[in-house]
């Protein structure tokens, strides 16, 4: 079984740069509050790394 991580956005990318929406799009994210669960991978986590202020890890699992 793969590792998954948990995101839930906790900022609005209203004001944003456009890089940091599409992040957010990107990483499947477009509303408050909404959670996800991802695979766990470099790209992920570096998709995470560069709006660390948008976003939060919930839980890993796996």
């Amino acid at each position: 079984m793969a590792k998954t991580i948990v995101v839930k956005q906790i900022g609005s990318p209203i004001r944003r740069p456009a890089i940091q929406r599409q992040t957010l799009v990107g990483l499947g994210l477009n509303k408050m509050h909404k959670t996800r669960e991802l695979e766990d991978t470099p790209s992920i986590r570096g998709m995470i790394a560069k709006i660390p202020h948008l976003v939060e890890i919930i839980e890993e699992r796996g």
